[in-house]
């Protein structure tokens, strides 16, 4: 059987070798010059290593799809996991909350360690931490999510934490991944699922994501799959003969190419625009589905911003303009990058927001005073290179009953279907969720053609 597969992220190229070493004839075009979507690295300078990835990525110990499939490529020895600090910045201090408290390290992380570090969290009442650590080992334990889709994050939280501690640790978060537009709408499905599945010990793969992207491309083509990269899909419909659909046509720059099965791995957006034959519920459930993107300013530092703090959640605002920042090399060391200190300033902003529009430079003077916040002595000289990364589709939005609104896998395009981050919920987007539907979507593609 020929099978089509637009898109060489995770999730196409784990479908791609799910059905190639079934023996179909498999091609996966990819339009970038690189394979592995928002996972993709680069290799900043000669002196580096290991690549480093456009977006701050790692896995959790908890990632049973991703660590079966780098077991069964052979390269376990490959997959690296530490416990490096992650923390949160309040009003001038950096706090260690969900990291594991060295006294006990006896005993399992989540949820004990992350309830003692809120215990431990003096900037609101004792009360409001009490309730904050008792519901947070709640989230990380109970089952059946089922009925938190059916109430907002914000107002769930805001009932069961209390207004004070909601507005410290949980509001910022939700602005800072779904901005002041939409972190009221987020059901509180997904705030567990955040929480349920989140390890101390973090993940990541020798020689950065880009190596086991690699990897998987090379799998794909041992098999006798093809990965085309700079191949740009323009538009995906059916060939009938007679009323009988006979497969799928994709039109490939200037050329056309037929598929008995394509899965399409592309973004609701772009789905919508190069299959025009979707119509009516399917079409709506697309049109409906609603996603921020990413930003990512990289910075090569010649000395450390912070001594330990390797993830720091920030509340974004006019003290810090940007939401996250990450120390990549207080997780991975710094001889796998030249000695360079690699910090990333990443944010969530919807996709038509001006600053993705801002040159590097111009994000970067903007940026610059943040750093300052989180280390008085920072100085713009400390910079010795940046790159900026831009992705308009990285985050989806899950409203209420989110459940009810994905769309299925298999579209009403015969021998279409469509695998994306918008269809894992009620799982955050991640390279575990990647792996895990690009199988799903090989195994219903097998039964149906």
């Amino acid at each position: 059987m020929r099978i089509g597969i637009v898109g060489a992220g995770i999730t196409g190229l784990t479908a791609g070798y799910e059905l190639a070493k079934k023996g179909h004839e498999v091609t996966v075009y990819e339009a970038r010059d690189y394979a592995g979507g928002i996972a993709a690295g680069f290799r900043g300078d000669p002196s580096w290593d290991w690549e480093l990835e456009h977006f701050y990525h790692h896995w959790f110990a908890s990632d049973d799809e991703l660590i079966g499939l780098i077991d069964e490529l052979g390269a376990r020895e490959k997959l690296i996991f530490r416990r490096p600090t992650t923390s949160l910045y309040h009003e001038g201090e950096l706090y260690a909350l969900d990291s594991p408290v060295d006294w006990l390290s006896f005993l399992p992380f989540p949820p004990i360690h992350r309830a003692i570090r809120v215990l431990q969290f003096s900037p609101i009442p004792f009360i409001d931490r009490l309730r904050a650590g008792l519901v947070g080992a709640y989230l990380t334990v109970v089952r059946n999510w089922r009925p938190l889709e059916r109430v907002t994050a914000h107002e769930w939280m805001r009932r069961t934490v209390g207004e004070r501690a909601y507005n410290v640790l949980w509001r910022p978060l939700l602005v800072s991944k779904f901005g002041e537009a939409h972190y009221r709408e987020v059901n509180m499905a997904w705030m567990w699922a955040r929480l349920y599945k989140r390890t101390a010990s973090l993940g990541t793969f020798e020689g950065g994501f880009q190596a086991f992207v690699d990897l998987l491309v090379q799998k794909v083509r041992e098999h006798g799959g093809e990965v085309r990269l700079g191949a740009e899909v323009q538009w995906i419909r059916r060939t009938e003969d007679e009323g009988r659909v006979e497969g799928i046509r994709l039109g490939l720059e200037e050329r056309e190419t037929e598929h008995d099965a394509v899965i399409a791995t592309v973004s609701p957006e772009t789905m919508l625009a190069i299959t025009p034959e979707l119509g009516g519920t399917y079409a709506a459930k697309l049109r409906d589905l609603e996603s921020m993107g990413a930003l990512a300013l990289v910075l090569a530092l010649e000395r450390g911003l912070t001594d330990e703090h390797y993830w720091i959640n920030l509340p974004k605002g006019a003290e810090i303009p940007f939401m996250g920042l990450v120390e990549h090399t207080n997780y991975v060391s710094r001889e796998h990058y030249g000695g360079d200190h690699i910090v990333y300033c990443g944010d969530y902003l919807p996709p038509d927001h001006a600053y993705f529009e801002y040159s590097k430079e111009e994000l970067l003077e903007l940026y610059l005073p943040g750093l300052v916040k989180i280390n008085p002595e920072f100085s713009r000289d400390w910079v010795r290179e940046s790159w900026l990364f831009r992705e308009p589709y990285a985050q989806p939005v899950p409203k209420v009953d989110h459940s009810e609104r994905i769309p299925a896998l298999k579209t009403p395009v015969d021998g279409l279907w469509m695998a994306t981050m918008s269809q894992v919920y009620p799982w955050d987007r991640g390279s575990n969720y990647a792996v895990e539907i690009g199988r799903r979507v090989a195994r219903e593609v097998e039964r149906a053609v």
